[in-house]
């Protein structure tokens, strides 16, 4: 199993070592946005490298996370047991929350 607080720290200190971007929030959801756009044109593109690039996805939010002091394995397993209890219902065609 993944430990994701773990490999949260390696990313980091990865990013510090390298000199990488540890300050600019903004900068980093940008880089986050542009890695995510790059998983799918991989996809959409039938590209080798689809599983790299939502590796890159991973890691970017892994360390925007940790710049924002967030534990995202602790935040991910109460969404998704948030998720487990929520009801949803088909609207056009499309699984949505369902309302009460």
């Amino acid at each position: 199993m993944m430990d994701l607080k773990k490999i949260q720290e390696e990313i980091w200190q990865n990013k510090i070592e390298k000199g990488f971007n540890t300050t600019d929030v903004s900068k980093e959801f940008c880089l986050l946005y542009t890695e995510l756009g790059e998983a799918y044109d991989a996809y959409r593109k039938k590209k080798p490298d689809l599983g790299e690039e939502m590796a890159d996805v991973a890691i970017f939010l892994l360390s925007l996370a940790k710049m924002l002091d967030i534990d995202l394995e602790k935040e991910v397993k109460r969404k998704v047991e948030k998720n487990k209890k929520r009801v949803y219902k088909k609207l056009d065609g499309f699984q949505v929350k369902a309302e009460g």
